[in-house]
This record gives C-alpha cells, structure tokens and sequence, in this order.
C-alpha cells in the first residue's frame, strides 16, 4: 500500500497540474463597443472542489465531517474602455442584502505581479521535469475505444512534444474581461478581499456597479446559485467503474473528467490516467470554464458535453487498470446565463445599437470527490496527523515533487 504521502498528494491530482506543464495559451478578443463590460461568474462547489485550508479539511470535506456541506463562489470582472476620470481606479458592487457580503464588494485592479488565477509561462528554476507518462482516455463505455490511450512522455515535453488536440481546441475562444482588453480593469476577490461567500448567500435582487472609470451599471437577478451537484462511483463487472449524479435544476449539461496515479515503492509517481466523459478527444480549456447555453446545446450535438438527461457514465476498465488504487472524479453542471445592456438591444436588428455597458451573469455547479478511496478512519486519522507541525522536507523529482508542491503540502 502507497505511504500516506503519496495517498493525500493523490487526492490532490487536478488539471492545475497539467497546465502547469502543457499551458494553453488563450488569447481574448478586444474590447467591443461598449464603454464597459461586466462578468459575474457564480458557482456551487461541493467535495474536494469546495475544501478549506489543511489536509484535515479536505478529508473531513471528502468523508461528510461537516464540511460536505455546499459552498458558492463568486468571480466579479469589470472591464472599461476608459480610464479613471481622477486618481487611483475604483469601483464598488452593491449587493442586495441576502447577499451576506456588506453593502458592496470592492473591485480592485490588480497591481504587477499581483495575480493569482495566470498559469506560470516560466517553470521555477529548480523545477524538475517529470520522468513519468500522461496516458489519456475519454468516452462512456465499459472498454476504451479505438486509438487509447494517447501517451505523453514527461521527459518528451522539454522538446516540445506536446499534442497539439490535447486541449478543446475546436471551441470558440470566450469573451470574457480581462485586463488584456481593458483599458481599467476591476476584479473581486482580489489580493485585498477574498472573503468567502457563505453557504446561505443569495444573488436575488438588485445589483449595481459604480465606479470612476465605467457608466453605472444596474441590473436584476431572477436566478440564484444553482442547486449542488454530487457524484458517486461503483465498481462494475469487468473492471470499470460507473459514475453517476443527482440531476441539477436548470443544468444546460454535463462534464465529467477523472485522474489518477500510480507510484513505484519510493512514492513517486510513473503514469498519470486522464479521463474525459467526451466521446471525442476534447479535454480541457473552456470545458473547465462556465460554458454559454447555445455553446453547451452544440457541445451535446458534438458528444462532448453530456445532456442535461443524463445522469451517469461508465468509465472505462482500462481507466481503472491503468490508474492507481483511486482517483479523483471531477462532475461539471453547466448552467444557463443572463445578460443585459444599457441601452437595451433593439427588437429591430437593422437599428444601430451602441450601448454604453452590457453585463454577463453566468451559472455552474461543480463537484471534486474521491473514487475508491481508502479507508476512512486511517484517513482520517492521517489527516490529523498531517496537521501537526512538522519539519520542512526537501521536495522530490519527478512527477510526486510537482504534486507535493501544488498541494502546499511541504512535498
């Protein structure tokens, strides 16, 4: 049986870890006619996707210790063709009191070197190239089809080897704000405020954005954060493993992806297994985003996304042969989405229109959690122990080093 520390970096595998390797590079459209452009992306999490800070947290999140309990994310974007009409940028969303998150959140622009959410283009100079493989597999079926699994070499990628399908590439790329097409840019939470929205907060209601470098912007919400969406999974004959969900209330569809490991009697890691739910070879990029609507319903037509229909899908056996004693399953709910603008959109599509802003409000619920875990109570207990101080261990090579640094877990 793998040591504890190979299991909880396990727990950990995510998509971070792969676009810190083979990073899509995105590019975002310029900004359109109006003066100001706003997104408001509101999310439920669940599981490993919603866990707090420490080991112990997670596990509790993963095991229903009190903290399986939904949470909801809010990512605030205001983008202006303008620039401030005097001193520093400022602006300010004024929540409805259900909100639960004072009277309005700052939206503050990010000063250099300050970001968070931007995939490093730069490895460390200490970073060690992992020496295992990436063995892709995707579609709902008991077997694996034609052509699996792809294989990517680790050692391969420093020559540039990498696939160039290995992402979504046959989406549209989003329009979403950046400060790449603002002239100002405004975002919350930020590197000043990040605090959490609680579990009972809602978006009913009025909202107003007011700023010194954007038009007020004023709209209402009818929609609130979508209802959680919780995966499970169960072994089947011939060694795959069907996963299913709870049917979401408004989901436009579904995504699902799982990862996992082996590791040699070291605790490093040799292959890495990706799964996509996708009948085609499409991982990643928007999949991982909130998706518009009419994009899901073509993304269906694809057999890339799931229907809204649909609540279970089996997972290959050669997933679960290639992959270590567990992994992580990961359970998208696309959501609808609202927009307005200022002035309104003419019903007569021949008439000019010229707004001065236009707002995006998009909705997903989203689940991380554990298949074929170990066992609870050594778990658990682990994980205690885990949250104890200890001394500082210097980090492995290799693939295990990578995951015990994403993980913050000292490797």
């Amino acid at each position: 049986m793998p040591s504890f520390t190979f299991r909880k970096a396990a727990l950990c595998l995510s998509a971070a870890t792969i676009a810190a390797l083979v990073a899509s590079p995105v590019s975002s459209q310029q900004a359109a006619s109006p003066i100001a452009r706003y997104d408001m992306d509101v999310g439920t999490v669940t599981g490993l996707a919603a866990m707090g800070s420490g080991m112990g947290a997670g596990l509790s999140m993963m095991f229903g210790g009190g903290g399986n309990k939904q949470m909801h994310e809010l990512i605030l974007r205001l983008g202006s063709s303008r620039a401030p009409a005097a001193g520093a940028p400022k602006a300010d969303h004024f929540m409805p009191p259900v909100a639960r998150l004072g009277a309005s959140v700052p939206l503050l622009s990010p000063k250099p070197g300050t970001r968070t959410d931007d995939v490093p283009q730069d490895l460390p100079k200490d970073f060690q190239r992992p020496k295992g493989r990436l063995l892709i597999y995707w579609g709902c079926g008991a077997k694996a089809g034609p052509g699996q699994p792809v294989v990517i070499d680790f050692a391969r990628l420093s020559a540039g080897q990498v696939p160039p399908d290995l992402f979504a590439g046959a989406m549209p790329i989003d329009r979403s704000v950046s400060p790449g097409n603002s002239k100002t840019f405004g975002e919350w939470p930020n590197a000043d405020t990040r605090k959490l929205v609680s579990a009972d907060s809602s978006l009913l209601g009025e909202h107003r954005i007011a700023g010194n470098y954007a038009p007020e912007i004023k709209f209402a919400l009818a929609q609130d954060f979508m209802p959680a969406i919780t995966g499970k999974a169960s072994p089947i004959a011939g060694g795959a493993t069907q996963i299913s969900w709870n049917a979401v209330t408004s989901a436009t569809g579904y995504y699902a992806w799982v990862m996992s490991a082996k590791a040699n009697n070291k605790g490093e890691f040799q292959d890495m297994v990706w799964w996509s739910s996708s009948a085609s070879r499409q991982f990643g990029g928007a999949l991982w985003d909130w998706i518009a609507p009419a994009q899901v319903a073509k993304l269906i037509q694809q057999q890339v996304v799931m229907p809204p229909s649909q609540t279970n899908c089996t997972v290959p056996a050669e997933v679960t042969a290639a992959g270590g004693d567990f992994a992580l399953g990961n359970l998208y709910a696309y959501g609808p989405e609202a927009n307005f603008a200022y002035p309104p959109r003419p019903a007569n599509a021949k008439t000019p229109w010229k707004p001065e802003w236009t707002a995006r409000v998009r909705y997903r619920s989203n689940s991380t959690w554990l298949l074929n875990g170990p066992d609870m109570d050594a778990m658990m207990r682990g994980g205690e122990e885990a949250e104890q101080p200890r001394r500082k261990k210097k980090c492995k090579g290799g693939l295990g080093g990578l995951l015990g640094a994403v993980t913050g877990d000292g490797c």
